[in-house]
C-alpha cells in the first residue's frame, strides 16, 4: 500500500503558544487513519494546516501529497487536489435543499444558468452512494443530524474526494447513526478512498482504524498499526494522557439526602408544531447530593425537558408543577430559574453556552454579574480574580485569562461553561451532554467535578447519549422515550441492555 500523504516536521505557532511541534504523520492510500489526542493536542490544527485553512507560509515543515511537495494557500487549493475536510460543526445551510447544499459553490450550470435537472440527477446518484433515498429538494433543516452528516459526505464525493478528513463525525449522533457512518467509511476504504478520522470515541477507533497516530501537547507520540489486531484502548489512553488511566470514572460514595426538586405532570408542546407533544406528562424527583441520569435515544425529549424547565427556554403551552426545597418554584423565565437555584449547561456550548469572541475571564461571570459589579458597573479586578479562581479550580488550560474562548480546546471550553454556572452557585445543575466531543482525560476531570459537586450537597441531573457514561457516574436513572419517562431504576441495577429494553418496549 503506497503512501498518499506525508506531513513532515510540521510546526505551527500562535502568539504565546506552540500548537504543533515537529509533527510527523504518514497516511497510506486506501486506509482509515485515526488521529487521536486530548483536547488541545493539535489534531484540528494539523488538519487545518493540511487543508489550507492555515496557508503555506504560516507554518514550518513540508506537506507531500501523492508524491509531490504541496503548498496549499487555501481550501480551494486542497479541494482541487481531492482533500476534503468535514468539520465537527456541519457547514450546511439549513434553509436550502439537499441538492443546493451539495453543489453550493460548485453549481451544475450552463452559460451561467443552473441546470436543476442535472443537479437533482447527480444529487440522487450521490445520495445513493451514502445510503440516502431522500428527495434532492428536501430542505436540510428537515433532516436529522445523522442524515445531515451523510449529506456532508455526499458533498465531499461531488468534489471527487481522494482523502476525506472527518473531525468528530459521530459526536452528535446516536449509536445507530454512528454505526452506519462507520460502515460507510469502511465501504469507502474498500473503494480506495483514504480517510483521516479524528475521534474521542476509542471504541469506534478500535472498530475501523487501520492505523492510529497519537498527538500529545502538539507533538507526535506514537503510531500504531492495527491491520492484524484492533487498537488497544489502554495503550491509546496511556499515550494520549502520558499516564495509565486505570479507571474511566472516579470512585465515589453516594449518599443522597432529602428530595430537593419535585417535578409533577410536566407537559411541553413543540414551539412551532404546537399539536405535537415534546414532553408528555413527565414526573420525577432529584435528591440533595444525588447524580441523577436521564437516558434515551436522540429525539426522545431529554433536551426539550431540560430547556423547558430552565426558564421555559423551549416549548409552547407548558403545564405542570415544580417544587424546589418543598415550595412551588417560579421557573417562568431564565432569571427566575437562576434565582430558584437552577442552572443548565447546554449540549451546544458554542452556540448557547459561550460568547466565543470574548475572553475566558469575560465568560465566567456571565450568569452572576451582580457578584462582580459595584453600583451596576463590572469591577474588572474582581472579574479577573474570579477567572483566575476557576482556571485553577477546574484546571482550564489557557495562555492567560484574557485568551479568547474561541481559541480554547473543546474540553477547556466545556470547563468554561461549567465555571460560568458554578459561579452562579446553583443548588440543582442540569448537565446536557457534558462530555460531548472531548477526550478521555478531560472527561475524567469533568466526572471528578461532578462527583465533588454532589459530595458538597449539590444535585446534578446528567443527560447523556453515552450509556457507559451514565452507568459510570450516576446514582439513579430515568429512561425517556418519545417524550415520556418509561422506566426508573438504581444505576447499580442498570445495564445497557435493560435501558434499551425499556426503550424498545415503549417505541411506536
Amino acid at each position: 500500500m503506497d503512501t498518499i500523504l506525508e506531513m513532515r516536521a510540521i510546526t505551527k505557532e500562535f502568539p504565546g503558544v506552540r500548537a504543533l511541534d515537529n509533527v510527523n504523520i504518514a497516511v497510506r492510500r486506501g486506509e482509515i487513519h485515526a488521529l487521536v489526542g486530548e483536547n488541545g493536542a493539535g489534531k484540528s490544527t494539523l488538519m487545518k494546516v493540511l487543508s489550507g485553512v492555515y496557508p503555506h507560509g504560516s507554518f514550518e515543515g513540508e506537506i507531500v501529497y501523492e508524491g509531490e511537495p504541496r503548498a496549499f494557500r487555501g481550501i480551494p487549493d486542497s479541494e482541487q487536489a481531492g482533500i476534503i475536510i468535514i468539520h465537527q460543526e456541519l457547514a450546511l445551510v439549513p434553509l436550502l435543499s439537499i441538492a443546493e447544499n451539495i453543489f453550493l459553490g460548485n453549481e451544475c450550470a450552463k452559460n451561467g444558468v443552473i441546470d436543476w435537472r442535472e443537479t437533482n440527477r447527480r444529487t440522487v446518484d450521490l445520495l445513493d452512494l451514502v445510503g440516502l433515498s431522500e428527495n434532492p429538494e428536501t430542505q436540510v433543516d428537515d433532516l436529522g443530524l445523522g442524515k445531515q452528516q451523510l449529506v456532508e459526505i455526499a458533498k465531499a464525493l461531488s468534489k471527487r474526494v481522494k482523502l476525506l478528513i472527518l473531525d468528530e463525525p459521530t459526536s452528535s449522533l446516536n449509536e445507530t447513526d454512528s454505526d452506519a457512518l462507520l460502515d460507510l467509511l469502511s465501504r469507502f476504504r474498500d473503494q480506495g478512498i483514504t480517510a483521516i478520522l479524528i475521534s474521542h470515541k476509542l471504541n469506534e477507533i478500535a472498530k475501523v482504524a487501520d492505523t492510529v497516530t497519537v498527538l500529545r501537547d502538539g507533538a507526535t507520540v506514537s503510531t500504531m498499526t492495527c491491520t492484524d489486531a484492533p487498537a488497544n484502548e489502554d495503550d491509546i489512553i496511556r499515550d494520549m494522557v502520558g499516564r495509565s488511566l486505570s479507571e474511566r470514572y472516579p470512585e465515589r460514595s453516594p449518599n443522597p439526602g432529602e428530595v430537593v426538586m419535585d417535578v409533577r405532570n410536566w407537559t411541553v408542546h413543540h414551539p412551532i408544531h404546537t399539536e405535537r407533544l415534546a414532553v408528555d406528562d413527565v414526573s420525577f424527583t432529584v435528591r440533595r447530593g444525588e447524580v441523577l441520569g436521564i437516558a434515551g435515544l436522540m429525539g426522545s425529549g431529554r433536551t426539550e425537558l431540560a430547556m423547558s424547565l430552565f426558564g421555559r427556554s423551549y416549548g409552547h403551552g407548558i403545564t405542570g408543577e415544580v417544587q424546589i426545597g418543598g415550595r412551588p418554584a417560579d421557573l417562568s423565565t431564565i432569571p427566575k430559574a437562576i434565582r430558584a437555584g437552577l442552572a443548565y449547561v447546554t449540549e451546544d456550548r458554542k452556540t448557547f453556552g459561550l460568547v466565543l469572541d470574548q475572553s475566558f475571564r469575560r465568560n465566567v461571570p456571565l450568569a452572576n454579574l451582580e457578584a462582580i459589579a459595584r453600583n451596576g458597573i463590572v469591577d474588572s479586578q474582581r472579574e479577573r480574580d474570579v477567572a483566575h479562581t476557576y482556571r485553577d479550580k477546574v484546571n482550564i488550560r489557557c495562555s492567560s485569562v484574557d485568551q479568547e474562548t474561541v481559541n480554547l480546546s473543546g474540553g477547556n471550553q466545556q470547563k468554561v461553561v461549567l465555571s460560568k454556572w458554578l459561579f452562579a452557585d446553583p443548588d440543582i445543575l442540569i448537565l446536557d451532554e457534558p462530555t460531548r466531543g472531548i477526550d478521555v482525560g478531560a472527561k475524567y476531570e469533568i466526572y471528578t467535578i461532578i462527583r465533588d459537586l454532589a459530595a458538597s450537597g449539590k444535585s446534578i441531573i446528567v443527560i447523556s447519549s453515552e450509556m457507559p457514561e451514565l452507568l459510570g457516574i450516576t446514582d439513579r436513572l430515568y429512561v425517556m422515550n418519545e417524550g415520556r419517562f418509561v422506566g426508573e431504576l438504581p444505576t447499580a441495577a442498570a445495564t445497557q441492555e435493560k435501558i434499551m429494553s425499556m426503550i424498545v418496549r415503549t417505541s411506536g
